[in-house]
């Protein structure tokens, strides 16, 4: 079973629009709200590739209660909800139909010691079951930095592997726990190691360098340009997807990771868990708004994923 924790979901309102175009106006074509967050994504493909998982997240406030109704209501995947105080927040993402898109999250609540206290609990006894616990997204106020970190060494002790998905203080805390996966984004890598990263040389340096910072194990999402893993047997791999005309990249970096665990949770090497992690991501990134592939999608462009050695 693969556990996944969001700290800070949200509900994603999705508007579709006929183009963005800076200082005009854009007509809208459609609005969607859905249950977000970046672990429940990654239980979402999961779930929809065959694979067991449970999502873990907090829930308050009328925005908590829609959150519980999206994901029950279809009875699609097991969650388990630690309820909290305040309402959580409301994301929206705006994308046209030329792959333009923007994204606006708000910060969400400020949760309290007790509600930490027992979000930590649940987690620590629901990954007694789990093969793997992703750590995905966002810590909102009140969280210390090294949340996630004291996470990851429970695991540890328990035999759990860990992928880590998040961003800043976060994600530079918990590497001295030394996670199984990081899987940072080109942004988040730059913010990691305060520098630009602009060629393919920066790209494998980086991965090089944060798994040296103490991760097992670096996929470092490139976006339409595939993916590098740095991995603990010392091999340097980058993974080049097809070309696609991309409706709405958001979102594809958490396919990524999900099926990225999903591999090597059904005893895939490293080399093809990151074929499968680029395939994810780039089948995601071809369906309207934020939306997910499922295996027979995702297998098409699988197909088609050039992975080749760097060392």
């Amino acid at each position: 079973m693969i556990l996944t924790l969001t700290v800070n979901p949200a509900i994603d309102r999705n508007v579709s629009v006929d183009r963005l175009v800076f200082e005009d106006r854009a007509y809208i074509l459609s609005t969607r709200e859905s249950a977000g967050g970046r672990g429940i994504n990654a239980s979402y493909v999961i779930h929809s590739f065959g694979g067991s998982t449970l999502a873990i997240a907090i829930c308050g406030g009328k925005t908590g209660k829609m959150l519980e109704d999206f994901l029950t209501a279809g009875g699609q995947f097991p969650c388990e909800f630690v309820r909290v105080r305040h309402e959580i927040r409301t994301n929206m993402t705006i994308a046209d139909r030329n792959g333009l898109a923007i994204k606006l999250n708000e910060l969400g609540p400020t949760l309290s010691e007790a509600e930490l206290e027992r979000l930590e609990k649940t987690t620590r006894r629901r990954m007694k079951d789990a093969q793997w616990l992703m750590l995905c997204g966002s810590l909102p106020p009140g969280v210390p930095a090294d949340f996630y970190a004291r996470l990851i060494h429970s695991a540890g002790k328990l035999g759990v592997k860990t992928l880590l998905d998040t961003d800043g203080e976060p994600l530079d805390e918990a590497m001295d726990a030394k996670p199984t996966v990081v899987t940072p984004n080109q942004q988040e890598a730059e913010r990691l190691l305060n520098r630009a990263l602009l060629t393919r040389n920066h790209f494998a340096e980086a991965a090089e360098r944060i798994r040296g910072m103490g991760a097992q194990n670096v996929v470092l999402s490139l976006g339409a340009r595939g993916a590098l893993g740095a991995f603990e047997d010392g091999s340097l791999w980058e993974a080049v997807p097809p070309r696609i005309d991309a409706l709405c990249p958001i979102g594809a970096g958490d396919a990524l990771a999900a099926a990225f665990a999903w591999s090597l949770n059904n005893n895939a090497d490293s080399k093809e868990a990151l074929r499968w992690g680029v395939a994810a991501g780039t089948a995601s990134a071809r369906l309207p708004g934020v939306s997910f592939a499922g295996l027979e999608q995702t297998r098409e462009i699988h197909e088609r994923v050039a992975v080749r050695p760097l060392t």
